[in-house]
């Protein structure tokens, strides 16, 4: 994690949330002492192509993620969950639409 220096305008993440899409997508970053300021920014880089359904700016310290090397822990297979696996149920048989029906 990078400190932000005494005085330093803080780092804001800037999220997109495009007119054809469904969710926000990472953009960028911008440099700005309030969250208005930010999303001023954030709008004269940003939204120049299109115009997006919204736009987010969140404190670049405020965003938690994982990191490389901890990639087990949140994205290994979840196997204390068996329902989520295909194996674990049984093939349907019979009765099924096959295509050999007599008409």
């Amino acid at each position: 994690m990078t400190r932000e220096r005494e005085g330093a305008p803080a780092s804001w993440e800037v999220f997109l949330r495009p007119r054809r899409g469904l969710a926000h997508q990472h953009v960028g970053s911008v440099r700005a002492g309030d969250p208005h300021a930010a999303l001023l920014r954030a709008r004269d880089l940003y939204t120049r192509r299109g115009e997006p359904l919204s736009l987010w700016v969140v404190r670049s310290g405020d965003v938690h993620a994982a990191a490389p090397d901890e990639h087990d822990p949140y994205f290994a297979n979840a196997e204390h969950k068996p329902y989520r696996y295909p194996h674990q149920f049984a093939p349907l048989t019979g009765g099924g639409s096959d295509g050999d029906h007599d008409h």
